[in-house]
């Protein structure tokens, strides 16, 4: 990839000040050390806390670990949480994986420091009726980037209820290991859409073992207390971005534990394609791989026999639904990118308005068809939404 293609893709990082962002954080300078990244704090009444589960799929050999390995994967379990202050917030990303990534794409790789989330690490579950479980949703990347790359969809469900699930898929991006080891996109990993649903499969069997009263890490690392009772496995949606919805509309088709699937811009491009009929509810949110646009996309529209959606905000690109937009104007700060080069890589939707559509709408969308709570945002356009579109 090409380093314009890497800052696009793979460099959801952020330096400096947000654009028009009121009440933000102000970054530290350079005079006082590396710039410290920073993210929009999520909307919902609920703290966070966040956990990493190391496991491993000891039913797909993994021939780039070596022999006799088996296929292992990241993942971190976001969700509302209590007793938050007493534990730190976790990092975006790992500091190896954030220098990985800085120099994978061009940069220093000491240049600055990756943000603070809002996700306490391991600070126990907070449930406000003892005995109701909460919904579950998955979230898939994009190809050659990582879980955090949506960071603030993902918070923004967990600070309003939702337990959310984020997966690294290893070896078509970057992800660290508890013992150092930092993997990144490889070329002789023949990663498709269908290598992310087995995986997210995989991570499904892995949750209801959690629900169960087991601990799949298989380190033994010690959950946040209350997770597993946390879990409501008749509620679980799924959402990805780019390839990941792909992936959500593949896992959909071929798993009926997932109730509710969204995608940011998935092309819909696999072998097979997903064109079975779908009767579960379906949500697009569309910017460049859009119907007219991809026929691949159409195609799995038509397909689709439950409830159904299509909108699309005004001037968004690829990256635009997740942490590219707000973050990529900040690192365009410290590095001196022209407006020219920052428009070509984020368009002309504004960062502020980004954030707020990206939290908004997929949390409609799940609070609908996981929760059965009704809503005026996705009935038609919204004056409080005036750049997104109900494409029918």
């Amino acid at each position: 990839m090409t380093r314009r293609g890497l800052v696009g893709a793979a460099l959801a990082v952020g330096v400096g000040v947000p654009l028009g962002i009121a009440g933000r954080a102000t970054a530290a300078t350079a005079d006082s050390g590396p710039v410290r990244l920073t993210l929009p704090r999520p909307t919902g009444p609920y703290p966070v806390g966040t956990v990493p589960l190391h496991l491993v799929d000891r039913s797909q050999p993994e021939p780039l670990a070596g022999p006799g390995r088996f296929r292992e994967l990241m993942v971190s379990v976001w969700y509302p949480a209590r007793n938050e202050r007493r534990y730190p917030r976790a990092p975006w990303m790992t500091p190896a994986s954030m220098r990985m990534l800085l120099g994978s794409a061009g940069f220093d790789p000491d240049a600055v420091l990756a943000p603070l989330t809002a996700g306490h690490e391991g600070a126990p579950v907070l449930r406000r009726r003892p005995g109701r479980r909460l919904p579950v949703v998955l979230y898939s990347h994009g190809a050659g980037s990582h879980r955090s790359d949506t960071t603030i969809v993902v918070q923004e469900l967990a600070s309003h209820g939702y337990v959310v699930v984020t997966v690294d898929h290893t070896y078509d991006g970057f992800s660290e290991f508890p013992d150092g080891r930092v993997t990144v996109q490889e070329e002789d990993f023949d990663s498709t859409p269908w290598t992310y649903t087995r995986d997210v499969r995989f991570v499904l069997d892995q949750i209801a073992d959690l629900a169960a009263g087991a601990n799949p890490d298989v380190d033994g690392a010690p959950l946040p207390a209350g997770l597993g009772a946390a879990l409501d496995l008749s509620r679980i949606g799924m959402f990805g971005w780019s390839k990941g919805g792909t992936a959500t509309a593949l896992t959909m088709g071929t798993d009926r534990r997932v109730r509710a699937g969204l995608s940011l811009d998935g092309p819909m491009v696999s072998q097979p394609m997903p064109t079975a009929d779908l009767y579960r509810p379906f949500m697009l949110m569309t910017a460049e791989s859009t119907r007219a646009a991809e026929p691949a996309v159409a195609e799995f529209f038509r397909h689709l026999r439950g409830w159904r959606l299509n909108i699309q905000a005004a001037e968004a690109i690829h990256a635009s639904y997740g942490d590219n937009q707000w973050l990529i104007p900040q690192l365009a700060r410290v590095i001196g990118m022209s407006d020219e080069e920052l428009v070509g890589l984020i368009g002309n939707l504004d960062p502020a308005r980004a954030v707020r559509i990206g939290q908004a709408y997929p949390l409609a969308f799940f609070d609908l068809h996981l929760r059965h709570r009704g809503g005026h945002l996705l009935s038609g356009a919204s004056r409080a939404f005036p750049e997104v579109a109900f494409i029918p």
